[in-house]
């Protein structure tokens, strides 16, 4: 907030005449703006009133089913699923590189007659995939006309493959392919930690 500015006092110095307080007349001079002197508020879009004042609404969930009695349902082979998976991959990595890089380990093969088991390495990947599945699955279906294929989710431990490499890890992977380097460590003793 900013404070009007008084103007600076002239007194003229006359030894000869006294100076009183009436003679000085205060010139205070009061502004108005036309515009506030704040910023604005930004608001948040969150109502205080209108959360206080919200009912509490029941959420209907509808139970959508779908009969597959009179769909087909054709044979497929592992060999169908890998080329159509490795289709949607080319199109997801000129399309969405993020999730292309989430999805690119997952691992699908067929169980058995109906069936389609996946394997993902990570929770967050599979939430990537499961934005791409309902596309790829309805894809698949009526690719090879079986509407009965049901989908397994398995976390494969063994497909996530993170390794913490150390200096000293390197270190050892350098000594395996020159071993004069062993003698080089005992002799300098490196600190690879």
């Amino acid at each position: 907030m900013k404070i009007p500015e008084k103007s600076p006092e002239k007194i003229e110095a006359n030894t000869e005449q006294p100076i009183s307080s009436d003679n000085i007349q205060e010139a205070v001079v009061v502004t108005k703006t036309t515009k506030p002197l704040s910023r604005p508020g930004i608001s948040s879009g969150f109502s205080i009133n209108s959360f206080l004042n919200k009912e509490d609404k029941v959420e209907a969930k509808e139970d959508i089913v779908v009969k597959n009695n009179n769909l087909p349902q054709h044979h497929f082979t592992d060999t169908d699923l890998q080329m159509e998976w490795k289709i949607m991959l080319k199109q997801l990595q000129i399309k969405n590189s993020f999730v292309f890089n989430a999805v690119k380990t997952f691992k699908l093969e067929k169980a058995d007659e109906n069936k389609i088991k996946v394997l993902f390495p990570s929770d967050s990947a599979k939430v990537e995939f499961d934005k791409i599945s309902g596309e790829f699955f309805n894809h698949f279906r009526r690719k090879v006309q079986n509407h009965s294929i049901e989908v397994e989710y398995h976390r494969d431990v063994e497909n996530l493959k993170i390794e913490v490499v150390t200096k000293r890890k390197i270190f050892e992977k350098f000594i395996e392919k020159n071993p004069l380097l062993k003698d080089l460590d005992d002799l300098m003793k490196f600190d690879l930690t």
